[in-house]
């Protein structure tokens, strides 16, 4: 389904929109941009993921709106992206239809199977390594996470937090079957060159990879982190 997944953070853009990150994004390789605006009202939003859909559309692309299902609805999007704490996935489904793509953010393997039993198209794990831009998010669960929860689910997993040119790699042989980046290629003076070059890494690893455990790896439950334990 993908192999790079870009998501915007107009933080880090350095003046640039989201539309013209998603648009140097696709040029330079990303099979799929999620437009992520915490803070942005509605009206805003929606403008984007406007200008990005028929962007995707122009190159054939996947475009997927963070959280806001009424967004991703409006614009034409292809799908919507979900936190554990946003709507259920059955809601969501519900409302935009069997071809909808709706990815989920999941940090365990319950989480994973509950978010594949409920209909979700792939899965979002992370934050892999410790990341400052999702600064809410479970931080640094590790490659192990990313191989135990690839194991028990039949959707495709997307790697996310703190991946970079110099880690994508790892993801991947830990078992990922795409990766998901937002400073790597949204602060990056050229997205368009740092997405080619993080997608080139990632196929050339890719033919090669048997996924195998880390060393040291654990299982992370729900209980080791307090904001998960108030979900």
């Amino acid at each position: 389904m993908f192999d790079l997944y870009v998501v915007t953070d107009s933080d880090l853009s350095k003046g640039r929109s989201d539309s013209e990150i998603a648009r140097l994004a696709y040029e330079g390789g990303a099979d799929a941009v999620q437009l992520r605006m915490k803070h942005a009202d509605g009206a805003e939003m929606l403008a984007q993921a406007r200008a990005i859909a028929e962007v995707a559309a122009e190159m054939n692309r996947f475009f997927i709106v963070n959280d806001r299902v009424d967004v991703a609805m409006a614009s034409g999007a292809d799908g919507v992206h979900l936190g554990q704490s946003d709507i259920p996935v059955e809601d969501a489904r519900r409302l935009m239809g069997d071809d909808a793509l709706i990815g989920v953010s999941v940090q365990t393997v319950e989480q994973a199977v509950r978010a594949v039993d409920g209909g979700a198209d792939y899965l979002g794990v992370g934050s892999v390594f410790r990341t400052s831009t999702k600064p809410d998010a479970v931080q640094g669960i590790g490659l192990g996470a990313v191989f135990e929860i690839r194991h028990a689910v039949d959707v495709p997993v997307v790697a996310i937090g703190g991946i970079n040119r110099g880690n994508v790699q790892d993801v991947i042989r830990a078992g990922a079957d795409a990766a998901a980046v937002v400073s790597a290629v949204v602060a990056h003076d050229d997205p368009r060159a740092a997405a080619h070059e993080l997608r080139d890494l990632i196929l050339k690893v890719r033919p090669h990879v048997v996924p195998t455990a880390p060393e040291n790896r654990r299982p992370y439950t729900l209980s080791e982190h307090p904001l998960l334990a108030l979900i």
